[in-house]
């Protein structure tokens, strides 16, 4: 988040802009995670690159551990319209930003 705020401010970005620019940085950091937890369960290892499955082999405490696949799902599609629509206050282009979010939704490796 704080990359995200130091280029915001190097942007010259005012008040609201720099709280929507932190809470996009932190909503994009969550919509990772949880796409990530999800790759771990449902991609192969061809697809990943590495071997899947292994937070379910160290029992960690993942999205689809805590909440289903499913569930888990529905919260990134949640998280990802969330933390599009934190860039509503941003007053100059932001299609670059929302097109980070919609690739993290929709990664498969």
């Amino acid at each position: 988040m704080a990359a995200a705020r130091c280029g915001a401010i190097i942007a010259n970005a005012g008040g609201s802009e720099l709280a929507a620019i932190s809470d996009y940085a932190a909503g994009l950091g969550l919509l990772f995670q949880i796409t990530d937890d999800l790759l771990d369960v449902t991609a192969t290892a061809q697809d990943l690159g590495k071997t899947p499955g292994k937070d379910a082999r160290a029992k960690k405490a993942t999205y689809p551990a805590l909440y289903g696949i499913e569930s888990a799902g529905q919260q990134a599609v949640e998280i990802h319209e969330k933390t599009r629509a934190t860039l509503t206050p941003v007053k100059r282009p932001a299609h670059l930003l929302t097109g980070i979010a919609d690739y993290i939704l929709r990664r498969t490796a």
